[in-house]
C-alpha cells in the first residue's frame, strides 16, 4: 500500500481521546489530527516520538490530517492506523504474497457470517476447495520488559470483540471450513507473535481453544517507510 503523496514528518506531543493526537511540525506549527486507533498503543504514541502523517483533501472533516506512523527510540517504524492492516493483507492476497491464502478463485471482505453476527474480514472462495475464512489483527505491541527480544503480543488490551472472532472462527472450522487467525505485523520491532495472557488471559485460552479446533494461526511482518507498506516476509507464532 503506497503513501500518495508520502507521509509528512512532525513530532508527537500527545495522543488523547482515543482518536486524537497533537502533532508539530519541523517549522513549529501545532496541529491536532485523527488517530484511527482504539488500542492502547502501549509503546508506540510517547510523547517526542517521530511522527508521519496524512493530508485529506476532503474539506468536510474536522481534522484533515491523520496520524499513520510513528518512531520509537529504537528507530523502528510503527504503523498506528488500524485500518491500515486490512488493507496491507487485501493487497498481498491479490497479489499472490501470501503462500497460505493463495490459489482462491474470489476474494470478498466484510462478509456476513457466524453466530454472534460477525463479518469477516476476508471470505476466500474456490469451486474446488473449501471456503477459507480470513480474520486480521494488528500487531504492534512489543515487550515492554525485553524490547530488545523482538517479542510481539496481541492483544494491546482486553478485547471481548476479539474473542468473539475466536468463537467464531471455532464455528467455521468445526463446520469443515479452513478458518486463518492473520496476524499482520505493523511494527518493525517485532519479529515473533505470542498472545498476550497476560493481558488478556481469556483471549490466549480461546486461542489455544482455537488452535486446538484447526483454526490456523499465520503472521507475516510488514516493510514500512513513510512512503509504502507492505507485507514482506512470514513470521512466527509462538503459541
Amino acid at each position: 500500500m503506497k503513501f500518495t503523496p508520502p507521509l509528512q514528518s512532525a513530532t508527537l506531543l500527545k495522543r488523547y481521546k482515543r482518536f486524537l493526537a497533537d502533532l508539530k511540525t519541523p517549522c513549529g506549527h501545532e496541529f491536532t489530527a485523527h488517530c484511527a486507533n482504539t488500542g492502547k498503543m502501549t509503546g508506540c504514541a510517547e510523547p517526542g516520538f517521530n511522527a508521519y502523517y496524512s493530508t485529506s483533501d476532503n474539506t468536510k472533516r474536522k481534522y484533515p490530517h491523520s496520524l499513520q506512523l510513528t518512531e520509537n527510540t529504537f528507530n523502528q517504524l510503527i504503523c498506528v492506523n488500524t485500518a491500515i492492516a486490512n488493507q496491507v493483507v487485501h493487497e498481498a492476497v491479490q497479489n499472490g504474497l501470501i503462500k497460505e491464502l493463495a490459489g482462491y478463485q474470489t476474494l470478498n471482505s466484510e462478509v456476513k457470517y457466524g453466530q454472534e453476527n460477525s463479518r469477516i474480514d476476508f471470505l476466500l472462495t474456490d469451486e474446488h476447495k473449501p471456503h477459507c475464512y480470513v480474520e486480521v489483527k494488528s500487531v504492534t505491541l512489543l515487550s515492554q520488559a525485553e524490547p530488545e527480544s523482538g517479542q510481539g503480543y496481541f492483544p494491546d488490551a482486553k478485547t471481548e470483540r476479539g474473542q468473539k472472532h475466536l468463537r467464531e472462527l471455532i464455528e467455521m472450522a468445526q463446520q469443515g471450513y479452513r478458518a486463518v487467525l492473520f496476524f499482520a505485523v505493523l511494527h518493525e520491532g517485532i519479529n515473533q507473535v505470542s498472545a498476550a495472557a497476560h493481558i488478556d488471559p481469556k483471549y490466549a485460552q480461546l486461542l489455544t481453544d482455537a488452535i486446538e479446533n484447526g483454526v490456523e494461526v499465520i503472521a507475516y511482518k510488514a516493510k514500512i517507510s513513510a512512503e509504502e507498506i507492505k507485507l514482506q516476509e512470514k513470521c512466527d507464532f509462538l503459541s
